[in-house]
């Protein structure tokens, strides 16, 4: 990216390198805001390739696939590479046509990834197999020699992960619990919730211990506050209702000062 940028002026260089930090900095936690960011770097230098990929990855963490997916061929056409064909296949899967993406999965392209991108290719292909509907289709995708190798690699957490989700869609829950074990087991960056997962399958029910000590807190509140006004009524009544006849003389029923004779 920064031979890339090196062609532009130096200002409009550190402008829009500016904007793609943002890009980077903000995609996980806030994509809308990152969109943004993306937009502004996309009007400053559109024929950069760098540009539009981070466009392209703002769009689809913000699931504005049409866009995205645009960004991606542009991008695309600009270096011809075939890294981003795998998130240019879920990018059809987000509009609605897994059929497109199967077809993806079939092309030349894939055997020109390596093998991360083979990998995430396998598993946008399950997933558009379970989009229409197809379990069985969808685990027999997912059966590979990378899911059955004991080695942990950056996609295995992913891999196993997915495996186990289809499994359990298809009702094999003794083989998904053990395969969320396998995810969780390869998965050091809490990058899969298949710790909640397991518990949820093994009946545990995760409480809100702060809810519970606020909740609890604002009943010793409310009892106080009972407590407080029944002593009050005790007290009100102790007085007697002399007091309570000569204040009507001063006062109407609406509270305002009566009419003096």
């Amino acid at each position: 990216m920064r031979q890339e940028l090196q062609s532009l002026p130096k200002g409009l260089a550190e402008d829009v390198a500016r904007n793609l930090v943002m890009v980077a900095n903000l995609i996980d936690e806030d994509p809308e805001q990152a969109y943004a960011y993306s937009r502004i770097a996309l009007r400053l230098a559109s024929r950069v390739a760098a540009v539009r990929e981070a466009a392209g990855f703002a769009a689809y963490a913000s699931q504005k696939y049409s866009e995205a997916l645009a960004e991606f061929r542009a991008a695309r056409r600009m270096t011809g590479t075939v890294e981003l064909w795998p998130v240019m296949a879920d990018c059809e899967r987000g509009l609605g046509r897994p059929e497109r993406a199967l077809a993806m999965a079939g092309e030349p392209e894939v055997q020109k990834l390596d093998k991360a991108n083979q990998v995430e290719m396998r598993l946008v292909a399950a997933g558009a197999r379970r989009d229409m509907g197809q379990l069985d289709a969808a685990i027999v995708t997912l059966q590979s020699p990378e899911l059955a190798s004991n080695s942990v690699q950056p996609w295995t957490a992913r891999l196993r992960y997915a495996y186990a989700d289809a499994l359990l869609a298809a009702g094999r829950e003794n083989e998904a619990r053990e395969w969320f074990a396998k995810a969780l087991e390869a998965d050091k960056d809490g990058a899969t919730d298949a710790s909640d997962r397991l518990a949820e399958m093994d009946g545990v029910e995760f409480v809100d211990a702060l809810g519970d000590e606020h909740d609890a807190h604002d009943e010793h509140d409310a009892h106080e506050h009972d407590e407080l006004g029944d002593v009050k009524a005790d007290a009100a009544d102790d007085t007697g209702t002399d007091s309570d006849s000569d204040s009507d003389t001063e006062t109407d029923r609406d509270g305002r000062p009566g009419d003096q004779a």
